[in-house]
Order: C-alpha cells, then sequence, then structure tokens
C-alpha cells in the first residue's frame, strides 16, 4: 500500500467532522471539501452563508457536508460570553469579544474548542498566524505536551516507483527554539511519526556542523539538544549535531566516514529554527519538487492545521486526511 492509499485509508476507518473556516471564500478549500467526504475520509462543516454558497457552487449536497452560518447561528452567543470568561483575565472585553467571534477561523476554533468539530483546516486565504494565534489562546496544548509545534512531511523520490517519506520540524511556529524546546520538538514529530508509519523513527538534530567539524552558537545548541534528547529517550535511535547531506545519505556517511546509529538513513530532521526550516521546505516544495503534507500541528489539546496559500487541491485533501487521523487520538 502507497503512502497516500494508507493515509486515507486511516482516515475512512474513524471518520471525523472537520471545519474550514474559509471555504466560504476559497474554491481549493471548496474543492478539496468534495472529494474528502466523496471519499468518506471526513465530514465537513463549511463556515458561510448557506444561499450565497449554493448560488456559487451548485454541486454542495452532500449528507457529510454541513453549512453554518456564524452571524446568525444560535452558537454565536455562547461563543461569545465562553471568550469573554476565558479571556478577560487577559483584558478582552465583551465587546472584543463579539468582534472576534465574527472572524470565521475564531468561530471554527470555538467549534473544535468545544466539540462541535474535531478539528480544523485553514489557511487557504490567510496568513498562518491567523490560524494559530486563536487555537493557541483557545485550544491549548494536549496535557503531555510542554508546546505545540508543527511539522511538514515530504515525499522524497527514491527510484522509480517508491517514495520515502521524511519529517522536518519545526518550520512554521517556534521561531527560535532552545535546547528543551528542540526536544520536545523532536517528541512531537514522533508521535507523529507512529501515527502515520510502522517503521522506527529515527531523528537527526541538523546543523552546518557534522560531530564538532565546525564551531558556533547554533552548534552548541544542536549538541546539546542531542544530548539532552538521548537522555530522556535513550531507546530512539538518535544523533546529532549532523549536516543535511551526513543524515539523510548513507553515501555521504560513508565519504566523510560519519560513524553513528543513523548511518544515513533519519526520517525525522529536527532544525534549529523556523528560518531554516522553512527554507528547507520550501527548497524541496517549489525546486526539487517534492509533495508534502502541512504545516501539521503537534501537541494541541485538539488538531488544527494550516496549509499554505500555494497548496494544491490534493496536498489540501491529504491534510484533511491526516487532521482526521490525530482526531481519531483525542
Amino acid at each position: 500500500m502507497n503512502i497516500k492509499k494508507q493515509i486515507f485509508s486511516m482516515a475512512q476507518q474513524d471518520v471525523k467532522t472537520i471545519v474550514f473556516p474559509e471555504a466560504g471564500f476559497s474554491d481549493r478549500i471548496i474543492e478539496a471539501v468534495k472529494i474528502a467526504t466523496q471519499k468518506g475520509l471526513a465530514r465537513a462543516i463549511i463556515l458561510g452563508d448557506k444561499s450565497a454558497l449554493f448560488l456559487r457552487y451548485s454541486s454542495l449536497e452532500d449528507k457529510n457536508l454541513q453549512i453554518v452560518n456564524p452571524k446568525t447561528s444560535e452558537l454565536r452567543e455562547v461563543f461569545i460570553q465562553e471568550m469573554y470568561e476565558a479571556r478577560k483575565s487577559k483584558g478582552l472585553t465583551k465587546e472584543e469579544a463579539e468582534k472576534l467571534i465574527d472572524d470565521p477561523i475564531c468561530f471554527a476554533t470555538m467549534m473544535v474548542k468545544d466539540g462541535y468539530a474535531d478539528g480544523m483546516v485553514s489557511g487557504s486565504e490567510s496568513t498562518s498566524a491567523s490560524t494559530f494565534k486563536p487555537a493557541l489562546q483557545l485550544i491549548k496544548c494536549a496535557p503531555a505536551s510542554k508546546l505545540v509545534s508543527s511539522s511538514m512531511l515530504f515525499f522524497i523520490k527514491k527510484g522509480l516507483f517508491k517514495t520515502r517519506p521524511i519529517l522536518i520540524a519545526d518550520c512554521a511556529l517556534v521561531e527560535n527554539p532552545n535546547e528543551e524546546d528542540l526536544v520536545e520538538i523532536a517528541k512531537n514529530s514522533i508521535d507523529f511519526w507512529k501515527m502515520l508509519f510502522i517503521s522506527e523513527p529515527k531523528v537527526a538534530f541538523l546543523s552546518y556542523s557534522t560531530k564538532g567539524s565546525a564551531k558556533g552558537e547554533s552548534v552548541d545548541k544542536m549538541r546539546k539538544s542531542t544530548e539532552l534528547f538521548k537522555q530522556i529517550a535513550p531507546d530512539v535511535i538518535a544523533d546529532g549535531e549532523l549536516q543535511l547531506d551526513v543524515a539523510v545519505s548513507p553515501q555521504a556517511c560513508k565519504n566523510k566516514n560519519i560513524n553513528g546509529p543513523i548511518k544515513g538513513d533519519a526520517n525525522i530532521l529536527i532544525v534549529p529554527d523556523i528560518n531554516s526550516g522553512s527554507l528547507l521546505a520550501k527548497s524541496l516544495h517549489n525546486i526539487s519538487g517534492f509533495a508534502y503534507i502541512g504545516p501539521v500541528t503537534q501537541g494541541f489539546a485538539r488538531p488544527v492545521n494550516d496549509i499554505t496559500r500555494n497548496t494544491t487541491i490534493n496536498e489540501i485533501v491529504l491534510l484533511i486526511a491526516i487532521t482526521s487521523i490525530q482526531a481519531q487520538l483525542n
């Protein structure tokens, strides 16, 4: 079974309800939602005015698709009061809560928080910050997680018919993680990997240095992160600090005479910061053309995921399936 079919099969085992705050004004989201519901990957809630949506899209009739208008929904006043109570200690007024709930992303976040939806997919027409800020304030971390991070799952071509999945973290959320943050990002990434794959996670803490070949503050951070991670997760295959080629290429390890537990076969790459993570991810996608899913959030109490504004419809469908799988574990 290929990776895409595997992900679809897992989502179909226990179909969850995903809310889409941007569906009312995003053709890509609408098309992806149609595919996802038709394939049984998720049930969908799209936010917007029902009459306007039916005028724009002629084929929205689906038993697995519900349209909710935030402006007329009976949930509106409930959410306003709940948001006000939750954030008044931070200075939020009732009037400000009323304005916030007019934002479809904020309304959708409340739907997820209160269990009216099992997860959310957003970002088609907005920034990552617009998606993540309400979720960080209202949904917050899962009890077992110390922070929320993100990862991107890439499918690297390996031969003519095979692909190799590689997870890169963090690419979108934790701007400049310290050693403890990087350990938590690695732990979250391992949980995500194990959710999808039976293959053993192999974690590489990346740097521009391999085993002391260069010196610098960032090198020290990645080396110390590796040491700390090995202390708390001694059974996980991990190494660092490693350059990218040594982490993913057995031939590079051989050429550079690098001995270690990974041997060029890392499948989880922990980057020093989101600057390097974003650059690596966008290079793999826009220059090398590799398919990807994400950013996928890790560590939220309920799944909230973001797509980039140039994500294809097929990639959105995959992220919907991933979000459903994450919701199965809550």
